[in-house]
């Protein structure tokens, strides 16, 4: 590729999905397209959550072939002149003005590209793509977004994954140990749980504790743990901590490295998850999932959510398609009522969830990866 130095800009906001997908990116630009890649990152403390390697100290590091930098304002000078070929401003994060401006002045303007947030909604293959020429800069943005269809930019998926967790799932007993766990017992259910500040999550638990069967639940550190922790003993979980109510026990694990976080989900018989970057690699675990998409005001997610379950739900049958929906969408309200009904309904179905899912997961793997058609797509601009 004639264009092979890259440049992402990433601002954490208040969660880990932003950097989240942006890491997965930039590595898989390094690692299987030979890409020189610069990663801007504004708080390199999230950041070390996910990528425990990195020294939020340093400004300037190498982690996996990949430079990351830490983004403050104002950016040198030095910086902002630094040749890239192509810039990613992903999620909106708005280029630093000094970066922008070097950016016009250069003789050949470099391929700038907004990555846009993952939809199933309609309207995104007709905006995949677009063009937006600066309103006082000779630049021109492209818009870059993540789907589920042809027309769109695909997902992350790195070369050799299907078959990394394929080998992953054929030894269950391994997998566990190699997680630092016990293998789950032939009768009990294992579930991840990561999701935001959720109205619906006690009364999931209590559904689970005086359920008619056994089940494990595995909470990485953080918002749902601490609520968990909250609900069920009154005392914080530390992680390594375990306690048990009815028929649940639930473990407090580490927060996970990705590498780890995607080996959790893998393992478990379902996972709840929460954001962009966890609803993806659920996906790819080919095991049933349930999303807690962002919240946003005014109820807007909601029109997400939904397009996404009509896409998802088309070939259940017409009860689990109907479970499956009225769970999802009870979990992501902004009251409570409902769980303890709806769980069993779900769960009744887990045979064909779970037939769907690993079907699901191999359709999508047969689109091309988002890494490879955004290289392609900046190639050809270049």
């Amino acid at each position: 590729m004639r264009g092979n130095n890259w440049d992402i800009f990433c601002s954490v906001v208040d969660n880990f999905g932003d950097i989240g997908v942006c890491w997965r990116l930039a590595r898989q630009l390094a690692a299987e397209h030979s890409l020189q890649v610069r990663l801007w990152v504004d708080d390199l403390a999230s950041f070390q959550r996910l990528c425990p390697e990195i020294d939020p100290l340093r400004s300037v590091q190498s982690q996996h072939g990949v430079e990351v930098r830490h983004w403050t304002a104002p950016l040198p000078c030095s910086e902002a002149g630094r040749q890239a070929d192509v810039v990613i401003e992903a999620f909106a994060c708005e280029l630093p003005p000094d970066y922008l401006a070097a950016m016009a002045a250069r003789p050949v303007k470099p391929v700038w590209i907004n990555l846009e947030y993952l939809s199933a909604e309609d309207w995104v293959s007709g905006c995949h793509g677009a063009a937006s020429p600066h309103p006082r800069l000779p630049l021109t943005k492209h818009f870059f977004f993540p789907g589920f269809t042809t027309g769109s930019g695909s997902l992350l998926r790195e070369a050799g994954l299907i078959p990394q967790r394929k080998a992953w799932q054929a030894d269950p007993e391994a997998a566990w140990r190699q997680l630092g766990m016990a293998p789950a017992k032939p009768d009990e259910t294992s579930v991840s749980l990561f999701c935001y500040d959720n109205p619906a999550l006690p009364e999931l638990l209590d559904a689970w504790s005086a359920g008619d069967a056994q089940l494990r639940c595995l909470i990485p550190e953080g918002k749902a743990l601490a609520q968990a922790a909250g609900h069920l003993c009154a005392h914080p979980l530390q992680p390594g901590d375990s306690f048990r109510q009815g028929n649940l026990t639930v473990y407090a694990l580490p927060f996970l490295s990705q590498e780890n976080y995607d080996r959790l989900l893998w393992s478990c018989d379902l996972n709840f998850v929460r954001g962009e970057d966890s609803f993806v690699r659920a996906q790819w675990a080919a095991r049933p999932s349930v999303w807690h998409i962002y919240p946003q005001e005014d109820a807007a997610h909601h029109a997400k959510l939904n397009a996404f379950l009509d896409m998802y739900c088309t070939e259940l049958s017409a009860p689990a398609a109907a479970a499956c929906r009225s769970f999802w969408q009870l979990w992501n309200q902004a009251t409570s009522t409902g769980m303890v009904a709806a769980w069993p309904e779900y769960w009744r179905h887990r045979t064909e969830l779970s037939r769907h899912a690993t079907h699901w997961a191999s359709r999508l793997a047969e689109q091309v990866d988002l890494a490879s058609q955004l290289v392609n797509f900046c190639e050809n601009l270049l």
